[in-house]
């Protein structure tokens, strides 16, 4: 038996949930929100969908103790609002790192062994607090991290060398924010290398447009849902079928000492290995700083 334990029922949570369950990803599923209505009205909307459904999946609402022999817990909770207001992610720090230490503590009492994915931003930072609250090992616990800037770089490139973004191989390193950067040295169109298709004007532009696209999203709709959602489901996916996915998510990278945008292998007991990247000193510089932003926040945050 498949299970997910989703917390956070905003628009994020709800997309994930109703993906695993349209999908036939999962067969339970236990949601959570602090609002109880509105956790209450996506169990109902969810169950009146079973009729005409593909699959049937048991949905749970608010009951910490079914995560015990839970596969995976996803946290999506958080304000997009403070995050949007300040085209800052770390907007909703303060509010996410106690929401972070609550959740963590139920994830531990009720006795979850399984892997955490975490969505809520900020991204590292939060996932950080996360695996140390809930005592899960490292490699249990990640984030979506760079995995959606990734795809929102490749969709870029694609679309200025009129390919589909499939056609894109590369990564997106570091926070999943302000101080993300994409490594051109990664980055490849049908095997030709982008440094050598674009001038380093078009590079940076490129670079900074793919984390700017989450603010167009969400300033314009008030959230964003639809990308992130699926960059979840399919490590979910990845997990479930012990697909060992390469993919870049937030992981504890021991070299810089925090949770960060890098690459990984994803299977059935979360991160399976790090895969050692080989950058330029000036990408190697831009990881290193970015990571030196996460670790400053959790600092301060502890003081």
């Amino acid at each position: 038996m498949r299970k997910v334990g989703i917390i956070g029922m905003g628009h994020v949570g709800a997309t994930v949930a109703y993906t695993l369950f349209t999908h036939g990803i999962v067969d339970d599923l236990v949601l959570f929100d602090k609002n109880e209505d509105k956790v209450n009205a996506e169990y109902n909307d969810l169950h009146d969908t079973l009729a005409r459904n593909n699959y049937y999946v048991n949905v749970i609402q608010q009951d910490w103790d079914a995560l015990e022999d839970a596969d995976i817990i996803v946290t999506a909770f958080g304000d997009i609002a403070a995050s949007v207001k300040n085209n800052d992610r770390f907007g909703e720090f303060s509010l996410n790192a106690k929401n972070a230490r609550e959740v963590g503590e139920k994830i531990k009492d009720s006795g979850f062994h399984g892997v955490l994915i975490n969505i809520s931003n900020p991204c590292d930072a939060v996932t950080s607090i996360l695996q140390e609250t809930t005592g899960l090992k490292k490699n249990r616990v990640f984030g979506t991290g760079t995995f959606l800037d990734t795809a929102r770089m490749q969709r870029i490139v694609g679309e200025e060398l009129m390919q589909d973004p499939r056609n894109v191989e590369g990564l997106v390193l570091g926070e999943h924010g302000s101080s993300q950067f994409t490594a051109w040295s990664t980055v490849r169109v049908n095997n030709k290398m982008a440094l050598q298709l674009f001038t380093e004007d078009q590079q940076q532009k490129i670079s900074a447009q793919s984390n700017k696209n989450s603010f167009i999203v969400a300033n314009g709709k008030g959230y964003t849902s639809y990308a992130i959602a699926t960059c979840a489901v399919k490590l979910v996916e990845a997990v479930f079928s012990d697909a060992r996915l390469y993919a870049p998510v937030s992981v504890y990278n021991p070299e810089f000492k925090t949770y960060i945008g890098y690459p990984a292998i994803i299977g059935r007991d979360g991160i399976e290995e790090l895969v050692e990247l080989k950058l330029t000193s000036d990408e190697h510089e831009k990881l290193e700083s970015s990571a030196d932003k996460i670790k400053q926040h959790l600092e301060d945050l502890s003081r």
